[in-house]
């Protein structure tokens, strides 16, 4: 193709470049002829001779014509008369004739030049007045050129220029023959109709496949992406081209991306996504990201994990129910009622109140739920859950699904902080603020020293090994972005005694406040033993058409967030 074009243009330009020398040659035997009429015309003798003498073949004006003819190389020169008579031909026969063409305009006393047709055939002319001293005009010089002769200067002009058109088209030719060479090897052999395929299908499995594809230039600007990387990072079609750091907010996710952070399957959190992204250099400086989205398996394996959880419960008040069913036997057999109806109505009083305390105190049915759940797990654990005296939130969350998720990954994340400690006691306290909720969870665990305190909320970043299911360092990471989200803060302290403290809190959680009489604390909440431990037991004091529903639900909760990964940052 390459030679084709340079072929067509050499040809153009031959032809480009012959049109008007044609008519320069013409325009130049024009002139030569010009000239040779106005040398002719500006003898002095030709006019006495032309007053003197008679048109002859012998005659003086014949032979100063033909000795001009002769010196110039001109095909003829014809000197005339006013009257438009031959005095001088190269025929002499046509001597004492008229021309054969019109002479009025040189007989006026003005210069022709033009290409026509005589007696002698086509020729290049020249025409010129004769004047005699006076300025008077007696007679007119025309002397012609043969076009033939200038036919054959173009036609001899053509080997030369072909042969420079010739060496052109070879040097286009070899660099054609290199780029051709150049671009088979950085297209790696393939033609354009494989090229053009590889690009469909390119295009189809990009916007196909389920991954996240993210392709970057040298400068960090975004070359291209597929529609999942899009969704992933709630990207649009108009940003590509645009900067990483322009499109993305500053954080964990953008570094990834950026390659300010290297590793392989690193994680980062994109909303209340969780994504693990692979980042892989390209030869032109540039990299190619891909993301994977792993809300779904976290999903699965905080799922897994609260069932882990409810499974070790429900064996614990198991055994627990087992124990208190041969106490009551007992009881029964060594024929004490009375001690076994005060038994029966002492345990059942007690684990009542426990779960009337959560109900109570927290009026949204799924955050209580969470807490009677995470009650039963502390419990089991060897931990003593308890709620703030200062604990009040009401039934009116816009979003209750958000808080569960900050309560249960900073109860799971206390949790595994105080495990193995003799004595571990969590503290959970959730107010209402106005609108705004609060929530705050503290332990007596070994604390966050002070220089860590910012960088637990990185995404993947931990100290413990990570489960089976999944990866770490997600929990805290997604309470601080849901706390943002709703432009609020989550902040980390040292409690009283040792052990931490996280707050977080979460503006216009709540819709307006409803008219609704003050509620007073009862006596019953004033106890002493009212703050203290909810029990693994609370879920045998529910009444008996929810005493089933109430761990499960819990559990499921805790399970079923979108955000709501292992909570595992310390």
């Amino acid at each position: 193709m390459q030679l084709a074009i340079a072929t067509g243009v050499t040809a153009l330009a031959t032809g480009l470049f012959l049109a008007p020398l044609s008519a320069e040659l013409d325009d130049q035997a024009m002139h030569r002829a010009l000239a040779i009429a106005q040398t002719t015309a500006a003898e002095p003798r030709l006019d006495d001779a032309l007053e003197s003498s008679r048109p002859t073949r012998h005659g003086p004006v014949q032979n100063e014509a033909e000795r001009i003819r002769a010196a110039t190389g001109a095909e003829y020169v014809v000197i005339m008369d006013q009257r438009g008579v031959r005095w001088s031909h190269t025929d002499p026969a046509e001597i004492g004739h008229h021309v054969s063409t019109d002479p009025s305009v040189v007989l006026s006393g003005k210069e022709v030049m033009e290409i026509d047709e005589g007696t002698l055939g086509r020729s290049a002319r020249g025409k010129v007045p004769l004047r005699d001293e006076n300025g008077k005009v007696v007679g007119a010089v025309s002397v012609g050129i043969s076009y033939e002769t200038v036919r054959g200067r173009l036609l001899s002009t053509v080997p030369e220029l072909l042969a420079y058109a010739g060496g052109a088209l070879a040097v286009g030719a070899l660099a054609a023959y290199l780029v051709a060479r150049r671009l088979q090897r950085r297209t790696h052999d393939l033609a354009f109709s494989d090229i053009s395929a590889l690009l469909t299908e390119r295009e189809a499995m990009l916007h196909g496949i389920r991954e996240g594809f993210l392709a970057l230039d040298e400068h960090g600007r975004i070359r291209l992406m597929n529609d999942e990387a899009q969704r992933l990072l709630d990207l649009r079609a108009e940003d590509t081209g645009r900067h990483l750091d322009e499109t993305l907010p500053p954080g964990r996710t953008t570094d990834v991306l950026a390659g300010r952070i290297s590793g392989g399957d690193l994680l980062a959190v994109s909303g209340q996504r969780v994504l693990v992204a692979n980042r892989m250099p390209t030869d032109d400086g540039g990299a190619v990201v891909t993301l994977r989205d792993r809300t779904e398996l976290e999903r699965l394996g905080r799922e897994l994990d609260g069932t882990r959880g409810l499974i070790d419960a429900l064996r614990a008040q198991d055994h627990e129910h087992a124990n208190r069913l041969h106490t009551l036997l007992g009881l029964l057999e060594l024929g004490l009622y009375d001690e076994a109806v005060e038994f029966v109505t002492q345990a059942v009083g007690v684990h009542r109140a426990t779960a009337e305390q959560v109900t109570e105190r927290i009026r949204d049915p799924l955050l209580a739920a969470l807490l009677v759940g995470k009650a039963t797990v502390a419990t089991e654990r060897g931990a003593s859950l308890s709620l703030s005296p200062d604990t009040y939130l009401p039934d009116r969350l816009v979003d209750p699904h958000s808080l569960v998720t900050v309560t249960g990954n900073l109860v799971d994340n206390a949790l595994d902080a105080t495990a193995g400690e003799r004595d571990a006691r969590l503290e959970v306290e959730v107010r209402a603020d106005g609108r705004t909720a609060v929530v705050q969870v503290c332990d007596n665990g070994p604390g966050v020293p002070e220089a860590r305190r910012t960088e637990i909320f990185t995404e993947g970043w931990t100290t413990k090994e990570p489960p089976a299911h999944g990866r770490r360092g997600i929990g805290l990471a997604l309470v601080r972005r849901l706390a943002e989200r709703y432009g609020g803060s989550v902040t980390v302290g040292e409690r009283p005694g040792g052990g931490a403290v996280f707050t977080v809190t979460v503006p216009d959680a709540l819709s307006e406040e409803l008219q609704e009489p003050k509620r007073e604390p009862s006596g019953h909440e004033r106890r002493t033993d009212a703050t203290a431990t909810a029990t693994a037991t609370a879920t045998a004091t529910r009444r008996p058409d929810d005493a089933d529903r109430a761990p499960h639900s819990a559990s499921a909760e805790v399970a079923g967030e979108d955000a709501d990964a292992t909570g595992d940052d310390r």
